[in-house]
Protein backbone atom coordinates (compact mmCIF):
# COMPACT_ATOMS: atom_id res chain seq x y z
CA UNK A 1 0.00 0.00 0.00
CA UNK A 2 1.61 3.39 -1.31
CA UNK A 3 2.20 5.99 1.83
CA UNK A 4 0.94 9.07 1.14
CA UNK A 5 1.99 12.28 3.69
CA UNK A 6 -0.22 15.39 3.12
CA UNK A 7 1.67 18.27 4.85
CA UNK A 8 -0.26 21.95 5.84
CA UNK A 9 -2.82 23.27 7.81
CA UNK A 10 -6.83 24.79 8.16
CA UNK A 11 -9.22 23.69 5.61
CA UNK A 12 -6.25 22.55 3.17
CA UNK A 13 -5.00 19.23 4.86
CA UNK A 14 -9.01 18.69 5.58
CA UNK A 15 -9.75 18.30 2.26
CA UNK A 16 -7.15 16.04 0.81
CA UNK A 17 -7.13 14.46 3.22
CA UNK A 18 -10.82 14.14 3.02
CA UNK A 19 -10.67 13.37 -0.59
CA UNK A 20 -8.34 10.60 -0.20
CA UNK A 21 -9.32 8.90 2.61
CA UNK A 22 -11.55 6.62 0.55
CA UNK A 23 -8.40 5.14 -1.43
CA UNK A 24 -6.33 2.13 -0.79
CA UNK A 25 -3.43 4.66 0.57
CA UNK A 26 -1.90 4.97 3.75
CA UNK A 27 -2.14 8.24 4.93
CA UNK A 28 -0.25 10.50 6.91
CA UNK A 29 -1.15 14.14 8.17
CA UNK A 30 1.92 16.11 9.48
CA UNK A 31 0.26 19.28 10.96
CA UNK A 32 1.15 22.91 11.41
CA UNK A 33 2.05 24.21 14.75
CA UNK A 34 1.92 27.82 14.02
CA UNK A 35 -1.97 28.47 14.90
CA UNK A 36 -3.00 31.21 17.65
CA UNK A 37 -6.28 32.12 16.84
CA UNK A 38 -10.08 31.90 18.48
CA UNK A 39 -10.24 28.59 20.67
CA UNK A 40 -6.54 27.22 19.96
CA UNK A 41 -5.01 30.74 20.68
CA UNK A 42 -7.00 31.04 24.25
CA UNK A 43 -5.87 27.16 25.13
CA UNK A 44 -2.41 27.81 24.44
CA UNK A 45 -2.13 31.17 26.66
CA UNK A 46 -4.56 29.71 29.68
CA UNK A 47 -2.83 25.67 29.27
CA UNK A 48 0.10 26.06 28.03
CA UNK A 49 -0.36 23.25 25.20
CA UNK A 50 0.14 22.78 21.69
CA UNK A 51 -2.27 24.33 18.94
CA UNK A 52 -5.15 21.81 18.94
CA UNK A 53 -7.14 23.39 16.04
CA UNK A 54 -5.29 21.97 12.90
CA UNK A 55 -4.51 18.59 14.84
CA UNK A 56 -8.56 18.58 15.06
CA UNK A 57 -9.39 19.33 11.68
CA UNK A 58 -7.17 16.33 10.36
CA UNK A 59 -8.84 13.99 12.93
CA UNK A 60 -12.12 14.77 11.41
CA UNK A 61 -10.96 14.51 7.94
CA UNK A 62 -9.75 10.89 8.61
CA UNK A 63 -12.20 9.41 11.03
CA UNK A 64 -13.74 6.22 9.98
CA UNK A 65 -15.93 5.97 12.80
CA UNK A 66 -19.23 4.73 12.07
CA UNK A 67 -20.84 6.97 15.01
CA UNK A 68 -21.29 9.98 12.57
CA UNK A 69 -21.81 12.31 16.26
CA UNK A 70 -17.78 11.58 17.17
CA UNK A 71 -17.17 13.84 13.97
CA UNK A 72 -19.79 16.16 14.94
CA UNK A 73 -18.83 16.06 18.65
CA UNK A 74 -15.16 17.29 17.70
CA UNK A 75 -16.46 20.16 15.38
CA UNK A 76 -19.02 21.09 17.79
CA UNK A 77 -18.48 25.00 18.74
CA UNK A 78 -19.86 26.67 21.73
CA UNK A 79 -22.31 29.44 21.19
CA UNK A 80 -21.77 32.88 22.76
CA UNK A 81 -24.25 32.37 25.40
CA UNK A 82 -21.93 30.56 27.31
CA UNK A 83 -18.80 30.82 29.49
CA UNK A 84 -17.11 28.48 27.10
CA UNK A 85 -18.15 30.86 23.71
CA UNK A 86 -16.18 29.92 20.72
CA UNK A 87 -14.58 27.42 22.04
CA UNK A 88 -14.45 24.09 20.19
CA UNK A 89 -15.07 20.69 21.65
CA UNK A 90 -12.61 18.86 19.92
CA UNK A 91 -9.81 21.45 21.18
CA UNK A 92 -11.21 21.35 24.71
CA UNK A 93 -10.71 17.29 24.56
CA UNK A 94 -6.99 17.33 23.10
CA UNK A 95 -6.11 20.19 25.66
CA UNK A 96 -7.71 17.75 28.35
CA UNK A 97 -6.48 14.42 27.04
CA UNK A 98 -2.66 16.28 27.02
CA UNK A 99 -2.71 17.01 30.43
CA UNK A 100 -3.82 13.55 31.03
CA UNK A 101 -1.37 11.49 28.96
CA UNK A 102 1.37 14.36 30.04
CA UNK A 103 2.42 13.99 26.27
CA UNK A 104 0.52 16.05 22.92
CA UNK A 105 1.69 12.78 20.80
CA UNK A 106 -0.10 10.44 23.14
CA UNK A 107 -3.69 13.30 23.18
CA UNK A 108 -3.49 12.93 19.62
CA UNK A 109 -3.25 9.05 19.49
CA UNK A 110 -6.04 8.81 22.16
CA UNK A 111 -8.19 11.01 20.24
CA UNK A 112 -7.67 8.90 17.03
CA UNK A 113 -8.54 5.81 18.87
CA UNK A 114 -12.06 7.23 20.07
CA UNK A 115 -12.76 8.56 15.77
CA UNK A 116 -11.32 5.23 14.81
CA UNK A 117 -9.05 7.53 12.17
CA UNK A 118 -7.85 5.69 8.78
CA UNK A 119 -4.21 7.08 8.82
CA UNK A 120 -2.00 9.46 11.34
CA UNK A 121 -1.94 13.11 12.60
CA UNK A 122 1.42 14.09 13.14
CA UNK A 123 2.67 17.56 14.97
CA UNK A 124 5.17 19.03 12.85
CA UNK A 125 6.89 19.81 15.89
CA UNK A 126 6.47 19.43 19.93
CA UNK A 127 8.34 23.16 20.01
CA UNK A 128 6.09 25.63 21.58
CA UNK A 129 6.57 28.10 19.20
CA UNK A 130 5.22 31.42 17.60
CA UNK A 131 5.18 32.61 13.91
CA UNK A 132 6.44 35.93 12.84
CA UNK A 133 6.22 37.29 8.88
CA UNK A 134 8.63 40.15 7.73
CA UNK A 135 6.97 42.83 5.46
CA UNK A 136 8.34 43.96 2.22
CA UNK A 137 8.55 47.38 4.23
CA UNK A 138 10.78 45.49 7.23
CA UNK A 139 7.69 45.64 9.55
CA UNK A 140 7.76 42.48 11.70
CA UNK A 141 3.85 41.13 12.27
CA UNK A 142 3.62 38.84 15.54
CA UNK A 143 1.29 35.73 15.28
CA UNK A 144 -0.54 33.66 13.13
CA UNK A 145 -4.06 35.44 13.80
CA UNK A 146 -2.52 38.54 12.69
CA UNK A 147 -0.83 37.17 9.44
CA UNK A 148 -3.70 35.62 8.30
CA UNK A 149 -5.97 38.74 9.62
CA UNK A 150 -3.82 41.48 9.20
CA UNK A 151 -4.46 44.36 11.16
CA UNK A 152 -1.37 46.16 9.27
CA UNK A 153 -1.85 47.32 5.47
CA UNK A 154 -2.86 44.09 3.70
CA UNK A 155 -1.50 45.25 0.82
CA UNK A 156 2.46 45.40 1.62
CA UNK A 157 3.48 41.76 0.86
CA UNK A 158 5.17 39.64 2.97
CA UNK A 159 9.02 39.37 2.36
CA UNK A 160 9.74 35.73 4.75
CA UNK A 161 8.18 33.87 7.55
CA UNK A 162 9.80 32.95 10.86
CA UNK A 163 9.66 31.06 14.31
CA UNK A 164 10.33 32.38 17.44
CA UNK A 165 11.93 30.52 18.91
CA UNK A 166 13.43 28.07 16.48
CA UNK A 167 11.57 24.87 16.29
CA UNK A 168 13.17 21.40 15.14
CA UNK A 169 11.22 18.74 13.57
CA UNK A 170 9.19 15.91 15.43
CA UNK A 171 11.03 12.76 14.83
CA UNK A 172 7.77 10.95 13.36
CA UNK A 173 7.16 13.49 10.91
CA UNK A 174 10.85 13.06 9.42
CA UNK A 175 10.38 8.83 9.81
CA UNK A 176 7.07 9.80 7.64
CA UNK A 177 8.76 11.70 5.23
CA UNK A 178 11.41 9.61 4.86
CA UNK A 179 8.99 6.32 4.54
CA UNK A 180 6.86 8.21 1.82
CA UNK A 181 5.77 7.19 -1.52
CA UNK A 182 3.71 10.59 -2.15
CA UNK A 183 3.84 13.87 -0.03
CA UNK A 184 1.36 16.41 -0.93
CA UNK A 185 1.33 20.52 -0.11
CA UNK A 186 -1.54 22.42 -0.20
CA UNK A 187 -4.00 23.63 -0.79
CA UNK A 188 -4.07 26.10 1.87
CA UNK A 189 -2.94 30.29 2.96
CA UNK A 190 0.93 30.30 2.07
CA UNK A 191 2.43 31.58 4.86
CA UNK A 192 0.00 30.50 7.77
CA UNK A 193 -0.61 26.84 6.56
CA UNK A 194 1.79 25.54 4.63
CA UNK A 195 5.38 27.54 5.12
CA UNK A 196 4.61 27.25 8.63
CA UNK A 197 5.75 23.62 8.26
CA UNK A 198 8.52 24.06 6.08
CA UNK A 199 10.74 26.80 8.61
CA UNK A 200 10.87 24.14 11.13
CA UNK A 201 14.47 22.91 11.04
CA UNK A 202 14.68 19.60 9.47
CA UNK A 203 11.97 19.42 7.45
CA UNK A 204 13.11 20.94 4.33
CA UNK A 205 16.04 18.62 4.45
CA UNK A 206 14.02 15.72 4.57
CA UNK A 207 12.14 16.37 1.49
CA UNK A 208 15.34 16.80 -0.50
CA UNK A 209 16.31 13.64 0.79
CA UNK A 210 13.57 11.84 0.56
CA UNK A 211 12.41 9.06 -2.33
CA UNK A 212 8.72 9.81 -2.86
CA UNK A 213 7.18 11.64 -5.57
CA UNK A 214 5.92 15.37 -4.44
CA UNK A 215 3.05 17.16 -5.02
CA UNK A 216 1.95 20.72 -4.67
CA UNK A 217 -1.69 22.10 -5.18
CA UNK A 218 -2.35 26.07 -5.94
CA UNK A 219 -4.86 27.86 -4.57
CA UNK A 220 -7.76 28.25 -6.35
CA UNK A 221 -8.01 31.90 -4.78
CA UNK A 222 -5.61 34.26 -3.79
CA UNK A 223 -5.65 35.58 -0.06
CA UNK A 224 -5.81 39.38 1.33
CA UNK A 225 -2.43 40.22 3.05
CA UNK A 226 -1.24 37.19 1.72
CA UNK A 227 -0.59 36.46 -2.06
CA UNK A 228 -2.42 39.70 -3.35
CA UNK A 229 -2.20 39.18 -7.26
CA UNK A 230 -0.55 35.95 -7.31
CA UNK A 231 -0.54 33.94 -10.63
CA UNK A 232 -0.05 30.17 -10.41
CA UNK A 233 3.84 30.60 -10.80
CA UNK A 234 4.00 32.64 -7.83
CA UNK A 235 2.92 30.17 -5.27
CA UNK A 236 5.16 27.61 -7.30
CA UNK A 237 7.85 30.51 -7.40
CA UNK A 238 7.16 30.85 -3.17
CA UNK A 239 7.68 27.23 -2.17
CA UNK A 240 10.50 27.06 -4.08
CA UNK A 241 12.16 30.39 -2.47
CA UNK A 242 11.99 27.90 0.76
CA UNK A 243 12.10 23.99 -0.55
CA UNK A 244 14.70 24.81 -3.61
CA UNK A 245 14.81 24.39 -7.23
CA UNK A 246 13.52 20.66 -8.93
CA UNK A 247 12.38 19.62 -5.61
CA UNK A 248 8.62 19.52 -6.79
CA UNK A 249 7.82 16.75 -9.07
CA UNK A 250 3.95 17.67 -10.03
CA UNK A 251 2.14 20.73 -9.48
CA UNK A 252 -1.82 21.11 -9.52
CA UNK A 253 -3.94 23.73 -10.75
CA UNK A 254 -7.77 24.70 -11.18
CA UNK A 255 -9.30 26.02 -14.47
CA UNK A 256 -12.45 26.28 -14.04
CA UNK A 257 -13.54 30.16 -13.11
CA UNK A 258 -16.35 30.78 -10.99
CA UNK A 259 -19.11 32.92 -12.04
CA UNK A 260 -21.96 34.83 -10.22
CA UNK A 261 -22.72 36.79 -7.06
CA UNK A 262 -19.96 34.50 -5.45
CA UNK A 263 -17.27 35.97 -6.97
CA UNK A 264 -18.53 39.83 -6.13
CA UNK A 265 -18.50 38.82 -2.46
CA UNK A 266 -14.68 37.68 -2.61
CA UNK A 267 -13.80 40.66 -4.64
CA UNK A 268 -15.35 42.49 -1.62
CA UNK A 269 -12.49 41.10 0.56
CA UNK A 270 -10.03 41.85 -1.99
CA UNK A 271 -9.93 38.03 -3.30
CA UNK A 272 -9.14 37.60 -6.47
CA UNK A 273 -8.89 33.88 -9.14
CA UNK A 274 -5.51 32.40 -9.33
CA UNK A 275 -4.82 32.21 -12.87
CA UNK A 276 -2.98 29.59 -14.29
CA UNK A 277 -0.04 30.61 -16.22
CA UNK A 278 2.50 27.57 -15.64
CA UNK A 279 2.55 25.55 -19.13
CA UNK A 280 5.74 22.94 -18.35
CA UNK A 281 4.89 19.20 -18.38
CA UNK A 282 4.85 18.65 -14.38
CA UNK A 283 1.79 20.19 -14.82
CA UNK A 284 -1.68 19.02 -14.36
CA UNK A 285 -4.74 21.84 -15.31
CA UNK A 286 -8.18 20.88 -14.38
CA UNK A 287 -11.40 21.63 -12.64
CA UNK A 288 -11.09 21.28 -9.16
CA UNK A 289 -13.59 23.71 -7.78
CA UNK A 290 -16.31 23.11 -5.81
CA UNK A 291 -19.52 23.71 -5.56
CA UNK A 292 -21.28 26.09 -2.91
CA UNK A 293 -20.82 29.20 -0.76
CA UNK A 294 -17.00 29.00 -0.83
CA UNK A 295 -14.47 29.22 -3.50
CA UNK A 296 -12.46 26.03 -2.72
CA UNK A 297 -11.04 22.80 -4.01
CA UNK A 298 -13.32 19.92 -4.15
CA UNK A 299 -12.24 16.97 -2.15
CA UNK A 300 -13.49 14.16 -4.83
CA UNK A 301 -12.22 15.91 -8.04
CA UNK A 302 -8.52 16.68 -6.37
CA UNK A 303 -8.54 13.03 -4.81
CA UNK A 304 -9.28 11.42 -8.06
CA UNK A 305 -6.64 13.32 -9.92
CA UNK A 306 -4.10 12.77 -6.94
CA UNK A 307 -4.57 9.35 -7.02
CA UNK A 308 -3.24 9.24 -10.30
CA UNK A 309 -0.39 10.88 -9.99
CA UNK A 310 0.42 8.93 -6.71
CA UNK A 311 -0.19 5.72 -8.44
Amino acid sequence: MKKVVVIGGGTGVFTVLTGLKDYPFELCAIVSMADDGGSTGLLREEFGTLPAGDIRRALIALSDSNKKVLSELFNFRFGEETSLKGHSMGNLLLTALEKITGDFGSAIAEAGDVLNIKGEVIPVTLTRTKLFATLSNGKVVEGETNIDIPKHDGTISIKNIFLKPNAKANPKALEAIKKADAIILGPGDVYTSILPNLVVEGIVSALKNTKAKIIYNVNIMTKFGETNGFLASDFVEKMEEYLGKNIIDCVTVNTEKPTGEIVKRYEKENVEFVKNDLKDSNIIAADFLREGMFLRHDPEKLAKVLSKIIE
